[in-house]
C-alpha cells in the first residue's frame, strides 16, 4: 500500500534536485560595486507603526556611499506609535528626507500599496532614474544602494530585488525562518526568475530597485492596488512587459522584524498563504497532498517501512536535509536542522490550512491592525 507514495516521494525529490532551477544552491548573491555614472535614486518607504525600527532604517539610508543624487520619501501610513515624529526628527537635520502624512486608506487598496502609491507621486520620485522600494524595518549596509544600481546598470535590469537576511535569534526564528527562505526558493527558483526566457517572476519586498521606465510602463502600483503579496505581483507586471528582472540574496541588507515566538511566525504565514493558493480549495488540497508526499512520507517510510521502501524513504529524507544545507549555512545554523525539515514543513502546512480557515471565516488578510476581506 505504501509503495506508490514512497515512489512518488522519490520521483518528486529527484526532479526538485535536478530539474527545478537548482534552487537549493541559495544563490545568486549581489556583489559590491559602484555605478559608472551619476544617477538619481529616490527611496520610498511605507511605514505604519514602525517606531521600533524606523530610526535605524533611515540612518542607514542617509549614510549610503552613493555617488549620485539620493532622496528619501517616507509615507507615514496613519501610525499610532510616533513613527512619523521620529522620522521628522531626522528630516530636520537632513533635507534629503521627506516625511509625508499618508491619506486615509482608499477603497480597493491595501494599506502598503496605497502608501507606496503616494510616495511614487512625489516630485522627487518622478524625477528619479530608479526608485528603491524598501520596508521600514530594513537596515541597508553603506554600499548597498550603489551595488543595487550598479547591477541594474550593468545588466540593463528594470528590477533588482534581494531576499534580505532575516533576523534569526529567537528559537522560533532559528527553527522556521531559514526554511521560509528555502520554501520561497522552491516556489520561485531564482535562476528561473533571472532568466528572461522564462515566465517565472518574483521579488522580495524588503529590497526592490525599479527603473522609472518600468514604473511608468506598468502605471506604478495601480495594477496591484489590492495585492497582499505585492512584491511578487510587482515582479510579474514588470516581467510581463518584457523587462529583465533579477532576484538574489542580500549580504549587505538585514531585516529587523522580530518573531519572538512560534505564534508570530504562524501569523506571518497565515496572513498570505491562502492568497498564494489563489483562494482555491482544490489547490489547497493539492498542496496538502504534495507537502505530505515531499516532507512527511519519506520520514514515515524511513521509520516504519522495511527493505527497499525504508531505504528509499531514508534517501529522500537525507536528500531534503542536504538540499537545505546551503540555506542553513547562509544563516549560520547547525546542519542538524536539515533533519528536522519535515517537522518544519508540517508546521508551515498547518499554518497554510489555518490561513484558509481564516479566509472562510471572513477575516481575509490581517496586518498592522487592518483586515482585508477578500471576496471570490
Amino acid at each position: 500500500m505504501i509503495f506508490i507514495p514512497v515512489l512518488l516521494s522519490v520521483v518528486i525529490w529527484a526532479w526538485l534536485l535536478v530539474g527545478h532551477g537548482v534552487f537549493w544552491r541559495s544563490g545568486p548573491v549581489l556583489g559590491a560595486a559602484h555605478p559608472t555614472r551619476r544617477l538619481k535614486v529616490t527611496v520610498v518607504i511605507p511605514a505604519r507603526d514602525e517606531a521600533e525600527h524606523i530610526a535605524d532604517t533611515l540612518r542607514a539610508l542617509l549614510i549610503q556611499q552613493f555617488d549620485g543624487e539620493l532622496k528619501i520619501v517616507l509615507v507615514d501610513d496613519n501610525s499610532s506609535d510616533g513613527t512619523g515624529a521620529l522620522a521628522r526628527e531626522l528630516a530636520v537635520t537632513d533635507g534629503r528626507l521627506s516625511v509625508l502624512d499618508g491619506e486615509p486608506l482608499k477603497a480597493g487598496w491595501t494599506g502598503k500599496m496605497w502608501a507606496v502609491s503616494q510616495g511614487l507621486r512625489q516630485v522627487e520620485t518622478l524625477a528619479a532614474d530608479y526608485v528603491l522600494l524598501t520596508d521600514a524595518d530594513i537596515v541597508h549596509g553603506p554600499g548597498h544602494l550603489a551595488s543595487l544600481v550598479s547591477r541594474a546598470e550593468r545588466d540593463q535590469l528594470s528590477l533588482v530585488s534581494e531576499m534580505v537576511r532575516l533576523r534569526c535569534e529567537s528559537l522560533a526564528e532559528r527553527a522556521t525562518l531559514p526554511a521560509f527562505v528555502f520554501f520561497f526558493q522552491i516556489l520561485y527558483p531564482f535562476r528561473w526568475v533571472c532568466d528572461p526566457g522564462r515566465t517565472t517572476a518574483a521579488a522580495a519586498g524588503g529590497t526592490m530597485l525599479v527603473s522609472q521606465e518600468a514604473l511608468r510602463k506598468i502605471n506604478g502600483v495601480n495594477r496591484i492596488s489590492a495585492a497582499l503579496i505585492d512584491d511578487v505581483a510587482l515582479a510579474r507586471e514588470i516581467k510581463r512587459e518584457g523587462y529583465r528582472i533579477w532576484l538574489g540574496h542580500g549580504d549587505q541588507v538585514v531585516s529587523k522584524r522580530r518573531y519572538a515566538g512560534f505564534s508570530d511566525v504562524w501569523e506571518m504565514i497565515a496572513r498570505t498563504a491562502y492568497v498564494q493558493l489563489e483562494y482555491s480549495p482544490w489547490v489547497l488540497i493539492g498542496t496538502c497532498v504534495g507537502m505530505l508526499l515531499v516532507y512527511v512520507e519519506p520520514v514515515l517510510a524511513g521509520i516504519f517501512a522495511t527493505g527497499a521502501l525504508r531505504w528509499s524513504g531514508v534517501a529522500c529524507w537525507i536528500a531534503m536535509a542536504l538540499a537545505f544545507q546551503p540555506t542553513l549555512w547562509r544563516y549560520r545554523r547547525s546542519p542538524a536542522w536539515g533533519l528536522l525539515l519535515p517537522v518544519i514543513g508540517l508546521f508551515y502546512l498547518m499554518a497554510t490550512i489555518g490561513s484558509a480557515v481564516r479566509f472562510y471565516q471572513g477575516r481575509g488578510g490581517e496586518w498592522k491592525n487592518r483586515n482585508y476581506p477578500v471576496h471570490q
